[in-house]
C-alpha cells in the first residue's frame, strides 16, 4: 500500500496519528470544515433530549466540535494528542458546553451515556479491535453514531497528471487518502461500504450512508498546506518534502494559480440497539 515513506518504514497507524499535532496551528488552519447541512442532518437523526450530550472521538483542533456547540449541543471531546487538544481548547474558548478530555479513545472510560457520538475525518485511526466495542459502551441505548470524511480531487485532470508526475520525478508514492490518490472516495456507497458493513457487523441498526458535495477555489500556497497536513507526507524527510511541494507549487503557479477543487463528504450513521451494554 503506497504511503510515501520509503523502503518500506512506514510508521505504526498509532505513531501517525501523532503526526498531525507536529504543526496544529497549520493544521487548523488548512483543514476544511463540513457542510452546514450534514451537521444538520446529524442532529436531526440523533433526536438528542434536551441536556443530553454528544462525545466527538479524535476532536483535532475543533473542525467539526465548533459546528456542534453552536448549534447548542454540549459536546465532550476524545483528543489523544495534546498540541492538537490545546488549538482545540483556544478555539472553542468562548463555548462553555465544550469538554475537552486528553486521551486515546480506545483506554478513555466514559463516566456517562452520550446520545450521540461522532468522529470527523479520524475514525480510520482508531484501533479497529477495539472502536466499534467503545463507542458501544459510551452511548446511550439507542443512541446515534455519526462517522464522516472529505475526500478531495482536482477538477483539471490535466493538473491531477503534473502533480502526479512530479511525485514520479521525486520517487515518491502518492499518499493514500490525499488529493491525488488515484483510488476512489468514497470507493463503495451504502451496504457495500466497509464501514457500513462493519456497524452492522457491530450490532449497530439503521444504517444510513449520505454523501455532500461541494467546489471550492485554492491558491497553490493554500492547497499545499492541505497537503502537507496529511500524514502521508508529513512522515517524508523534511528536505524531500520541501523539494515535491515545491514542484507542485511550481507547477500550480504555471497553470494559472488558482486550482479548482471538488469535495465529497461521506457521512455514515448508525444507532446503538435499545439494550446496549453499560460502560465498564
Amino acid at each position: 500500500m503506497a504511503n510515501g515513506t520509503p523502503n518500506n518504514a512506514a510508521p505504526s497507524a498509532r505513531a501517525r496519528r501523532h503526526t498531525f499535532g507536529d504543526d496544529a496551528e497549520e493544521y487548523d488552519a488548512f483543514r476544511p470544515g463540513y457542510p452546514a447541512q450534514l451537521i444538520d442532518e446529524v442532529l436531526d437523526f440523533a433526536g438528542l433530549d434536551d441536556g443530553a450530550l454528544a462525545l466527538e472521538v479524535g476532536a483535532g483542533t475543533g473542525k467539526a466540535t465548533r459546528a456542534f456547540a453552536q448549534s447548542g449541543v454540549p459536546v465532550t471531546c476524545v483528543e489523544p494528542d495534546a498540541r492538537m487538544a490545546r488549538v482545540l481548547q483556544h478555539r472553542c474558548g468562548g463555548l462553555p458546553q465544550v469538554t475537552v478530555e486528553i486521551a486515546d479513545f480506545e483506554t478513555w472510560r466514559p463516566t456517562r451515556r452520550y446520545g450521540l457520538l461522532y468522529c470527523a475525518q479520524a475514525w480510520h485511526w482508531v484501533d479497529p479491535a477495539v472502536r466499534w466495542r467503545r463507542a458501544k459502551a459510551a452511548l446511550s441505548p439507542g443512541g446515534a453514531i455519526a462517522l464522516f470524511w472529505n475526500h478531495w480531487f482536482l477538477e483539471s485532470d490535466d493538473l491531477t497528471a503534473e502533480l502526479t508526475g512530479a511525485h514520479t520525478r521525486h520517487g515518491i508514492d502518492i499518499p493514500e487518502h490525499t488529493i491525488l490518490d488515484p483510488r476512489p472516495g468514497p470507493a463503495r456507497y451504502g451496504s457495500e461500504a466497509r464501514q457500513w458493513r462493519d456497524m452492522v457487523a457491530a450490532g449497530f441498526v439503521d444504517p444510513a450512508h449520505r454523501l455532500y458535495g461541494s467546489v471550492h477555489d485554492r491558491s497553490p500556497s493554500a492547497l499545499i498546506g492541505l497537503l502537507a497536513s496529511y500524514s502521508g507526507y508529513r512522515i517524508l524527510p523534511p528536505r524531500k518534502r520541501e523539494r515535491i511541494f515545491a514542484d507542485m507549487a511550481h507547477t500550480m503557479a504555471e497553470q494559472g494559480g488558482s486550482v479548482r477543487v471538488k469535495v465529497t463528504t461521506s457521512l455514515f450513521l448508525g444507532r446503538a440497539s435499545a439494550d446496549g451494554n453499560p460502560p465498564r
